[in-house]
């Protein structure tokens, strides 16, 4: 197996290495002459570069986790330390990771304007005809609109324009060993981000690729649809047929990939995200229609005998639905009844301000295409 080679964090610095793909059968080589010029490079590295970083080889339940990781995944050892102990710890994204202190109003309408904007519209135009016949054939295959998928990837990255400069090897393996303890789910997210980082470094090691350089967000996640480790390893796909996976650099795979991703969550062809809805004052019991949060639960009709009125095609869903509050700080929130559709778009950002921002961009990059 090609063992990825692990370079020295001063040279590591130096290069701006965002373009780049995993082949899907990576060749053969012997792994302890790749261990042996890994290991050279280290100590090639001037010791000034090493100790002006804080790494993970001097922790102990970082390499604790390595021997783990490496024996349950049947990983060499070696190649397994030296991977998160040339990690560098990275403070700032500890403090990026926390929510916002309690009492924070959300505002949509200001949430949805860091992303229907001209620019972005723009952007998503010149993609959506870049990339028209491969978005077609995604949306036959999948079942999943072409607005859609130009609204998870505008959202996401701007088309490939910001995918991230944060070295993933470094944030996952900050986020895996120093995940903030004030945060409200740390245990939970702690062991989230090193099941991540694990699942990284075994594709890392699968697919022959120097796991320093990926770069991607201060998450970890990467490419033109910003997908977390696990996410790649269960979904992306080789979409435009070269025998390799690349969702940096190949907008096919990346559409392909989106597409796949809300078909393995449930996406239903055909199916509306969301009708509009209005209250009946007289018999609206909100807290219960809420309690839910954005899980498709009620009927049409027991939305309604709760007193969300909803539109004429609301009226006619089959399917259960969620009423969905979108808050504008301290004016009004904004109600929209949510399908199982909009459910699944939350399954790739757990929010529901994201799943209407998704929405939103999608039909504004459509309504510019057809107004031209």
């Amino acid at each position: 197996m090609l063992r990825p080679k692990l370079i020295a964090p001063l040279l590591i610095a130096a290069c701006a290495c965002s373009g780049w793909a995993w082949a899907q059968k990576p060749s053969e080589k012997p792994r302890q002459a790749a261990r042996k010029a890994a290991a050279a490079t280290a100590v090639a590295a001037p010791a000034a570069a090493t100790a002006a970083a804080v790494l993970y080889a001097s922790r102990p339940d970082a390499m604790a986790l390595a021997d783990d990781l490496a024996e349950r995944r049947g990983l060499d050892r070696e190649w397994v330390r030296q991977a998160i102990g040339q990690a560098r710890f990275l403070p700032q994204i500890p403090r990026l990771v926390l929510p916002p202190p309690p009492g924070t109003p959300k505002n949509w309408r200001a949430y949805r304007g860091r992303f229907i904007d001209p620019v972005r519209i723009r952007a998503g135009v010149r993609f959506w005809d870049a990339h028209a016949d491969t978005l077609a054939r995604a949306e036959r295959e999948f079942g999943v609109p072409a607005e859609i998928i130009v609204g998870i990837i505008g959202v996401e990255t701007i088309y490939g324009q910001q995918m991230g400069n944060f070295r993933v090897m470094d944030a996952l393996t900050t986020l895996a060993f120093d995940f903030p303890a004030a945060h409200p789910r740390a245990a939970e997210r702690q062991a989230f981000f090193r099941r991540e980082l694990e699942q990284f470094l075994s594709l890392m090691d699968r697919t022959g690729t120097d796991p320093f350089e990926p770069r991607g967000s201060f998450a970890g996640a990467m490419g033109l649809g910003q997908f977390m480790p696990s996410s790649w390893v269960r979904h992306a796909i080789d979409f435009d047929g070269d025998g390799r996976i690349d969702l940096f650099k190949s907008p096919a795979d990346a559409i392909g990939s989106v597409a796949q991703y809300f078909r393995a969550h449930n996406w239903t062809p055909g199916m509306p995200t969301h009708f509009a809805v209005r209250f009946d004052a007289e018999r609206l019991k909100l807290d219960e229609l809420l309690a839910p949060d954005i899980l498709p639960t009620f009927t049409a009709a027991r939305m309604q005998a709760l007193g969300a009125v909803l539109d004429t095609d609301g009226q006619a869903h089959s399917g259960p639905l969620a009423l969905v509050e979108l808050q504008n700080g301290t004016e009004p929130p904004t109600f929209v009844a949510g399908t199982e559709n909009f459910y699944a778009i939350t399954r790739y950002n757990w929010s529901s301000y994201y799943a209407m921002a998704v929405i939103d961009l999608g039909r504004e990059v459509t309504a510019a295409r057809a107004a031209r």
